[in-house]
C-alpha cells in the first residue's frame, strides 16, 4: 500500500462502497448498489487517485 492508496479508500468507503473481492495482482474491486470501481494498492500519484474518484463519479480531488 503506498501512497494515496489509504486516502482513497477512506472517500470511497465514505460514499458507501465496500470490498466486493480481490482482483489480480495488486488490484481490489469495490462497488456499491450503482457500480464497482477498481482500485489498485500501489497508488504512488494524485494523479490515479483523482482518476479513480472520477470514474466512481465522487466530486472529490486530492
Amino acid at each position: 500500500m503506498n501512497g494515496y492508496y489509504k486516502l482513497v479508500i477512506e472517500v470511497l468507503k465514505a460514499h458507501g462502497y465496500r470490498l466486493i473481492r480481490q482482483g489480480k495482482g495488486s488490484h481490489e474491486v469495490w462497488g456499491n448498489e450503482q457500480r464497482n470501481q477498481i482500485v489498485s494498492k500501489n497508488m504512488p500519484s494524485r494523479d490515479m487517485a483523482n482518476t479513480i474518484m472520477k470514474q466512481a463519479k465522487i466530486n472529490h480531488r486530492f
